[in-house]
């Protein structure tokens, strides 16, 4: 299936997150293909998502226009890429999960000097993050071709696709909204939520 910018607004978050996969994030030098991502829908549609409640100064990108990044950060050091999906007005938002990197492999080994092997560079949203050289600083800013990073249509198909259950949310983690190539070594371990028992 084909795909092109245009397409975003009017595709569901979901179908959005699976025609990502196999496009091209460049950044700094580094090119990584993706291999895996996470689907968020909007307002009052999905309890994971950062939009669900309304616009806050944080979310307020996930709402729109189309083609530019959500950058967040976790844990208070590392930092998360979303591709903005929706209509302007609608959030929706296709998390960064994992890519192979496929230019600029001594940048990105200089920038993951932990990663063990090759496919360990970015596989997480964190990995990748650092792997590209991105912070916050990317916030808001278009992959279209004038901001600090560029998002690109692959050459050929992705291949099989595999769905599965989000990681690392509360609330709805049992979606089906991550994608991954099937069988790509780059995919991130998944780790199924386990609510906190009460004290």
């Amino acid at each position: 299936m084909t795909f092109s910018w245009l397409d975003l607004p009017a595709t569901r978050v979901d179908e959005a997150a699976r025609m990502l996969l196999g496009w091209r994030l460049t950044a700094n030098g580094v090119t990584a293909r993706l291999t895996e991502v996470e689907a968020y829908s909007g307002l009052g549609e999905d309890p994971a998502s950062h939009a669900h409640r309304g616009v806050t100064e944080r979310n307020r990108v996930m709402f729109g226009p189309a083609g530019r990044l959500y950058v967040y950060q976790i844990y208070g050091m590392h930092f998360c890429a979303n591709v903005v999906c929706g209509e302007t007005g609608r959030a929706a938002a296709v998390l960064l999960r994992a890519g192979a990197v496929v230019d600029g492999i001594d940048l990105a080994r200089a920038r993951r000097p932990a990663a063990r092997r090759d496919s360990d560079l970015a596989a997480g949203p964190a990995k990748l993050m650092q792997m590209l050289g991105l912070n916050r600083a990317a916030n808001d800013t278009s992959l279209l071709g004038d901001g600090p990073a560029v998002l690109a249509p692959p050459d050929s198909p992705a291949g099989p696709i595999s769905a599965g259950p989000r990681v690392g949310v509360t609330s709805a983690h049992d979606v089906p909204w991550r994608f991954w190539i099937t069988g790509d070594p780059t995919v991130s371990a998944y780790r199924r939520h386990t609510p906190r028992k009460p004290a």
